[in-house]
């Protein structure tokens, strides 16, 4: 061990100063990431510096030897300055690298967001050190949801039948971001089934908001919120059906942006139910600003996207429209009408608009049509069409996490019964009862082509409704603030304000511009929301007790218009911080 050269950082220094094998170190790193840097750090650095007369530590300079004030500034850098110093040399791979590692470490064993780090990060940091041509986002460590294929890696989804089928080739969008310079370094924890917006599964357990621990940092990539939120990573993929970019986005005081679906491929995306077209998924970045998002995307709309999935259309990155300075005529709404948001939401809204008017944009009146059908008939009917049967199958051989139990509880119940209890419930709680009815499904494929075909007809409508109105972009509210742990399982309804732009398919943002302060405590006092009803009075307690936490705004654009989406979360961003709101 006295002659041991240490090359590669902290997987090469484990196994060589304990004597694991391959496989043992694997089964360590997988099942144990925590301890894994537990022992690197506290242990093995120790260690070698015993031996430091006969021990080389040029490989491991940068991990635990970084000195705080340089990891501090390194931590402190935006996502732009960061890729510069990197691009220009005065900052190494390694260092960012090893940097990022040690501060994700310390963020999830306060939180549990990290599913578990990547021991190929070392592998894709020796191949872009040899490499020519330095891409977008040469040197940047980059976190993914666990769902996102990356060769060797589980993709798990929460669910315990996943763990024993490693990938056997990076995903579409891995490769490209590994293309692109960048270093995919860690996988981050997902509810089980990832159909629930809070952040716990039977495997890994719950993460928690690096904000307050008492809170959820929002699902399904709530790892990645948890962890970008707490500073252990400076970019991050997720993936979003319902608003699983834009709630953790919302919840954790991060930005974050749905593209439309296909922008950017889903290649190599697993989950556990697969083939519902008619909503689909869309993978997207979350990051600390939307300058973040934007280089992220700039990156990702490449010739090496496009000709790795021909399914992707080729659109590059419109540099022109994301710097325009135009004004914008923006439509704006501060409820759906369906499930009324808390009063911090609501506010946050209607500062945006003031600050918007004031900088010289022209805001219009916006009322989003029938969200409470769009919701039941046309969200919910999609995912469920088959009454819940191949998403309860995927719970077979699994414990139900806790949090996901009223859901599941829920969808058991037999399809006559459903429609029972709906009948009885509709005098007294009509949102109830059209949820029960939703959850039946349907019962033939000439209902469910129907059902599709409404999709599309709403979809024609919102759009001649918005050109009607001459609008470029619309301010909405989001969902948030954070909810206390274990309430998302019994609101999946309230997620009415993001779920919509899935229907629709239009890309969608998340910005942060305010916190919550005492007045929307007490104003909360007073919340009745839509009917008074136990959603109302759940909601409710589930946001109560956050002031000081973040309160985001919604920003959305036309289909394929990611570009324009974001030149307006950065004018929303660049606002918001002008008035010391954010």
């Amino acid at each position: 061990m006295e002659n041991v050269r240490i090359m590669t950082g902290p997987s090469f220094a484990l196994k060589q100063l304990f004597h694991l094998s391959k496989h043992d170190f694997n089964l360590l790193f997988f099942f144990s990431p925590s301890l894994f840097f537990f022992f690197f750090f506290s242990t093995c650095l120790p260690r070698m510096r015993q031996t430091s007369g006969k021990t080389d530590f040029s490989g491991i300079s940068a991990a635990g030897e970084v000195p705080s004030v340089q990891t501090d500034a390194i931590l402190s850098l935006p996502l732009l300055e960061l890729a510069g110093r990197l691009q220009e040399g005065s900052l190494s791979p390694k260092t960012v690298l090893y940097t990022y590692i040690e501060k994700a470490l310390e963020v999830t064993q306060q939180t549990n967001c990290v599913r578990h780090f990547i021991p190929e990060c070392e592998e894709q940091l020796q191949e872009i050190q040899g490499q020519k041509e330095k891409g977008l986002l040469y040197g940047i460590p980059v976190s993914i949801k666990d769902h996102i294929g990356h060769k060797g890696q589980l993709s798990t989804c929460g669910l315990v039948q996943y763990l024993g089928t490693p990938e056997q080739e990076d995903s579409v969008l891995v490769k490209v971001l590994k293309r692109q310079g960048a270093i995919p370094f860690a996988k981050t924890n997902v509810p089980q089934s990832l159909f629930n917006y809070d952040c716990s599964n039977t495997i890994f357990g719950q993460t928690l908001n690096p904000l307050n621990h008492q809170k959820t940092p929002g699902g399904s990539s709530g790892g990645e919120g948890a962890l970008i939120a707490g500073g252990g990573s400076i970019l991050g993929i997720g993936s979003d059906v319902g608003g699983s970019i834009r709630l953790p986005s919302s919840f954790c005081g991060l930005c974050g942006l749905k593209p439309t679906a296909k922008r950017l491929s889903l290649s190599g995306v697993n989950g556990p139910v697969s083939g519902i077209l008619s909503v689909p998924s869309a993978l997207g970045p979350m990051a600390r600003d939307v300058d973040s998002l934007a280089l992220c995307m700039k990156a990702l709309l490449c010739e090496e996207m496009f000709r790795l999935d021909p399914t992707v259309p080729p659109i590059p990155f419109n540099e022109e429209v994301y710097s325009s300075s135009a004004p914008l005529r923006v439509g704006y709404y501060d409820t759906d009408g369906f499930f009324p948001l808390p009063p911090c939401m609501r506010r946050a809204v209607r500062e945006t608009r003031e600050a918007l008017q004031a900088a010289g944009h022209t805001l219009v009146p916006f009322s989003p049509l029938r969200i409470q059908y769009v919701m039941n008939e046309l969200f919910l009917k999609t995912f469920f069409a088959d009454g819940g049967r191949a998403w309860l199958d995927e719970f077979t051989g699994n414990i139900v996490d806790p949090s996901l139990k009223p859901q599941v509880t829920c969808y058991k119940i037999p399809r006559l019964v459903k429609k029972l209890l709906a009948l009885i419930l509709k005098p007294l709680f009509p949102r109830l009862a059209d949820y029960l009815n939703a959850l039946c499904g349907m019962r033939s494929v000439n209902e469910l082509w129907n059902q599709q075909h409404q999709i599309e007809a709403y979809r024609s409508q919102f759009i001649t409704q918005w050109r009607e109105l001459q609008l470029d972009v619309v301010l909405c509210p989001v969902l948030g603030p954070a909810f206390t742990v274990g309430f998302p399982g019994k609101l999946l309804p309230a997620v009415s304000s993001t779920m919509l732009y899935n229907v629709l398919n239009f890309p969608a943002g998340v910005v942060p511009v305010s916190v919550v302060t005492e007045s929307d405590e007490e104003e909360l006092k007073l919340y009745r929301g839509c009917c008074d009803d136990s959603w109302d009075r759940t909601l409710k307690q589930a946001v109560a007790g956050a002031v000081g936490l973040p309160v985001a705004v919604q920003c959305v654009a036309l289909p394929w218009q990611e570009e324009l989406c974001l030149r307006f979360m950065k004018e929303v961003e660049t606002l918001s911080c002008g008035t010391g709101a954010a």
